[in-house]
C-alpha cells in the first residue's frame, strides 16, 4: 500500500523529536483515533507532512512492513514512527501515547456497561453500535481490497478465504492456508531502482528488545503464579494478536471464535 506521492519524498527531515514531543503528538492523535486502519493516513500527515520526522519513502516502507505482520496496523505504524525517530524508547513512547486514550475510554465504558447493561436505553444503544461496527468492518474490507488486491491471485485467495470463513472454518486455519496459497501463487514485486535513497539506519534495538521480551516473560510467569485466570487471558490475547494479520479488524473474528465460539 502506498499512500505517499512523489513530491513528498523530497521533503527534508527535521531533527529527531524528543520523547516528550512524540508522546504529546501521539496522545493528541490517539484521542481522535476513530476508524481503525484509516488512522494511518493521519499518522502520515503528522510524521511526514506537518512535522517531517520521516521521509515519505521511509514511512511507506514502514506501513508495508506493518501490514504484513500481525496486529493493529495503526498502532504498529505509530510505534514505527517512534522507532525510526528515537529507537526502542521512541517506539514505546508513541505506542503508549497513541493507545492510552482508547484504553482509558474502554475502561470507563466497560465500567458503565457492567452497571447499566440491563437498562432498555443501553440495550437499544448497543444494538445501534453493533450495526455501526458491521459498517466499519465492511468499509475497512472495501478499503483494504482496493489497495491490496492487485493481482488475480490476490482476488482468488481473498474469495476462498471469505468462503472458508463463511463455512465456519477456524480463522487460524484460514490464515495458514492463505499464507501457503500466497507463497505458491503471488508474484513478488521487483526490487527498488538502483540509486534509490536508503533510509537512515535504525538505532540499536537488539539489547532493548531482548530486555522487553525477558521482562514480559518474567511478568507472565509471575502473573501465572499469582492468578492463573489472568495469565490464561493474557496468553489468549497474545495468541489472537499473533494471528491477527490485516490490522485490528482482523482480530474481531479471531476473538469471537476464541471467546464466544
Amino acid at each position: 500500500m502506498s499512500i505517499g506521492h512523489p513530491a513528498a519524498a523530497a521533503t527534508p527531515v527535521t531533527a529527531p523529536p524528543t520523547l516528550g514531543q512524540l508522546f504529546r503528538a501521539f496522545l493528541r492523535l490517539g484521542a481522535t483515533a476513530f476508524g481503525g486502519p484509516t488512522m494511518v493516513v493521519y499518522i502520515r500527515q503528522l510524521a511526514v507532512e506537518r512535522r517531517p520526522w520521516l521521509t515519505a519513502d521511509a514511512f511507506d516502507d514502514g506501513v508495508a512492513l506493518c501490514q504484513v505482520i500481525p496486529g493493529a496496523t495503526a498502532m504498529q505504524t505509530a510505534a514505527y514512527v517512534g522507532l525510526r525517530s528515537r529507537g526502542v524508547a521512541g517506539a514505546a513512547t508513541t505506542f503508549v501515547g497513541f493507545g492510552l486514550p482508547s484504553f482509558v475510554f474502554m475502561l470507563a465504558l466497560s465500567a458503565m456497561y457492567s452497571r447499566a447493561h440491563g437498562l432498555p436505553v443501553v440495550v437499544s444503544a448497543f444494538s445501534g453500535l453493533r450495526a455501526v461496527i458491521v459498517g466499519l468492518i465492511a468499509n475497512a474490507a472495501v478499503s483494504f481490497g482496493r489497495s491490496s488486491l492487485r493481482q488475480w491471485s490476490h482476488a482468488v485467495i481473498a474469495t476462498l478465504s471469505a468462503a472458508l470463513f463463511g463455512a465456519g472454518a477456524s480463522p487460524i486455519l484460514v490464515i495458514v492456508l492463505a499464507a501457503a496459497a500466497g507463497w505458491a501463487l503471488v508474484r513478488a514485486p521487483g526490487p527498488k531502482p538502483v540509486g534509490a535513497e536508503a533510509p537512515p539506519p535504525l538505532p540499536p534495538t537488539t539489547q532493548p528488545a531482548a530486555f522487553i521480551l525477558g521482562a514480559a516473560a518474567m511478568g507472565l510467569a509471575a502473573l501465572a503464579l499469582a492468578d492463573r485466570r489472568l495469565a490464561a487471558l493474557v496468553a489468549l490475547m497474545c495468541r489472537i494478536d499473533l494471528f491477527a494479520f490485516g490490522g485490528g479488524f482482523a482480530s474481531v473474528p479471531l476473538m469471537y471464535h476464541e471467546v464466544v465460539g
